[in-house]
């Protein structure tokens, strides 16, 4: 227990977070909760409070790190950190944890669920059966047994793509500069050059972090390099994709589809690619799973606590 005689801690939820993480943090501290609360807004408020937590839609800016005297820690209840201004929170001495772990599951599964849809009409065939029409013969897909996928980034979630696909008998091709050819081998994917993974796949997953060296990474002159007909995933970050270029290799059939969950903005509106008749578009739900978000919550109220009592922490980011 906290000392009786200091007084409590004072931790500001910015984007909701699962009741798992509300119990560990209520006897140990005063948390307030704004879900939907804006930049202007946050502003003001944070000078009073000595945690955030936040998930991916908060821009922790540099901004509310000169106003937040207090400030001590903020933790991402999630994977992703690109949110946070990570050179502003190391300048201000302000700690930055995440939680890994909690999502890694939901989102390879996820990815799994967009490749089903990717390789069978079951939106098209759903839609058109409670539009009254029965078109089974204009309704063929592939199986995905016996197909190719690139797996591009095989951290945790990437591996459990690989370790999934091959299960369905898929050849797993992976490509991490990170990596070496043993630990991608034991990650369960064939260590690939780009360029081969590029040209060899029928189906590609991205898996990266969005940092500058990734940002548009998977640009027109990429596109222009991979097998024709390509199906490409992305539950990754949206900016990893050039969106323009992905438009024209639809357009073209360079890329024969798309499953994309994440967008460069968010939410993306009603714009040419969410709406192409051969792209999957969900909004950001790879991680919405109530298991998830139960991890989450609970891995991240549990390393924000540790950090404010200065206890050594599992997922130190700065």
């Amino acid at each position: 227990m906290e000392n009786p005689n200091s007084p409590p801690w004072n931790i500001f939820i910015a984007d909701g977070l699962h009741a798992d993480g509300l119990q560990l943090l209520q006897p140990h501290a005063s948390v307030s909760q704004q879900p939907d609360i804006n930049t202007a807004e946050l502003l003001l408020q944070i000078p009073a409070f000595d945690a955030l937590i936040v998930r991916n839609r908060t821009q922790v800016n540099a901004a509310i790190f000169e106003k937040a005297a207090h400030l001590k820690v903020v933790g991402r209840a999630g994977a992703g950190v690109d949110n946070i201004d990570l050179a502003a929170a190391a300048a201000h001495k302000v700690t930055v944890v995440n939680a890994p772990l909690s999502t890694s599951l939901a989102v390879a599964e996820h990815t799994l669920a967009l490749l089903f849809a990717l390789a069978r009409p079951i939106l098209q065939g759903d839609a058109a059966l409670k539009s009254g029409q029965w078109n089974k013969t204009e309704l063929d897909g592939i199986e995905l047994n016996g197909k190719t996928l690139g797996v591009m980034g095989m951290g945790r979630i990437g591996s459990l793509v690989a370790e999934r696909a091959r299960a369905l008998g898929m050849r797993v091709l992976g490509y991490d500069t990170a990596l070496s050819p043993e630990n991608m081998q034991q990650c369960g994917a064939q260590p690939a050059e780009l360029a081969d993974l590029l040209a060899n796949a029928d189906f590609i997953s991205l898996h990266l972090p969005l940092t500058p060296d990734t940002r548009r990474w998977v640009n027109g002159q990429m596109l222009a390099q991979m097998k024709r007909g390509v199906r490409l995933v992305c539950t990754a970050r949206g900016g990893i994709l050039d969106e323009t270029a992905l438009l024209g290799a639809l357009e073209s059939g360079q890329v024969a589809g798309a499953a994309l969950d994440v967008y460069a903005k968010e939410p993306p509106g009603m714009n040419a690619l969410v709406s192409h008749p051969r792209v999957i578009a969900t909004p950001h739900i790879a991680a919405q799973t109530v298991e998830a978000q139960a991890r989450a919550a609970a891995d991240i109220a549990s390393e924000v606590l540790a950090a404010l009592r200065g206890e050594p922490l599992r997922w130190k980011v700065v």
